[in-house]
């Protein structure tokens, strides 16, 4: 089986954990990953890509993500979030609406972020949070993210319901610990719902109590991994030779600029691979799959 499935995870699950559960469900040998990691305490669309589909993770990694989180201010983690030990701030003057908007809005375009030490990256191999967990220090380094929008669903101190549409990598625990930190009153998250990765929704995820034997039923088709993509179609020999690494000339699709990377369907809109174009309507192949 090829494909993808998108799984709702619950909390206290590893997303490690989740692969595991998922790969009892295919023969073995069959290839597992997960495009993106949530902590354990997160909820939501984790999507798990099997056989072919592996191949197809960076593509979905790369697309954008929603949560639905509930902020605490007045309190700080040592993982910014709730798993961790909680501190509370004393003396903390409880933020108006307006000044918890005007935090929240100062965080939205292409900003430097930095990581929560407890957090999967890795530092000379070794993942963040056990180093930190080691009560060792962990230098990481400030990323450049892309936060979409944050919204501010509704808010009654010390808690603040909110709504992040945002880029890969980015942090969500950690706008919660900056934000507090600029209210001049510390922040942490206390619940996190990925509810959206691109195209694929929380309402539409599959629970872990799926029934196995019907698992073939909610695989997405793998094409659904580069639907942002620009299309173009080969048929007939082409697409053999296309399968087979050739550069072929695309043929019923509006023509595109050389260097664009695109899927490529074949007869009956079957997806064949992934290509870059070449000048006179011609594509190269990056990635291709057997029929």
């Amino acid at each position: 089986m090829n494909g993808l499935l998108v799984i709702d995870k619950p909390s206290g699950m590893t997303s490690r954990d989740v692969v595991n559960r998922v790969q009892k469900w295919f023969p073995r040998k069959t290839k597992i990953g997960h495009t993106g990691t949530l902590d354990p305490l997160a909820t939501g669309v984790l999507v798990v890509c099997i056989g072919a589909a592996t191949r197809l993770a960076d593509y979905v990694q790369a697309m954008g993500k929603s949560y639905a989180s509930r902020f605490r201010f007045g309190a700080t983690s040592t993982t910014d979030d709730a798993d961790g030990s909680v501190t509370e701030t004393p003396d903390a003057v409880p933020p108006t609406r307006e000044q918890v908007e005007a935090a929240l809005a100062s965080f939205v375009g292409t900003i430097e972020q930095m990581p929560p030490a407890f957090s999967a990256l890795k530092i000379d191999g070794k993942r963040a949070h056990k180093l930190a967990r080691a009560g060792k220090d962990v230098p990481l380094a400030a990323r450049r993210v892309r936060i979409d929008a944050i919204r501010l669903v509704s808010y009654e101190w010390p808690f603040a319901d909110v709504e992040v549409d945002c880029g890969k990598g980015t942090y969500i625990r950690s706008i919660a610990r900056d934000a507090g930190e600029r209210l001049g009153v510390g922040g942490m998250v206390q619940t996190l719902r990925r509810t959206r990765v691109g195209p694929y929704l929380a309402e539409d995820a599959v629970g872990l109590d799926l029934d196995p034997s019907r698992v073939g039923e909610d695989l997405v088709p793998m094409s659904s991994a580069v639907s942002l993509l620009p299309t173009v179609r080969v048929w007939g020999d082409n697409e053999a030779r296309f399968r087979c690494g050739q550069v072929v000339e695309y043929t019923h699709s509006a023509e595109q600029a050389a260097g664009v990377e695109v899927c490529v369907l074949g007869w009956l809109e079957g997806f064949v691979g992934i290509g870059t174009t070449l000048e006179n309507q011609r594509v190269k192949p990056q990635i291709v799959f057997p029929v």
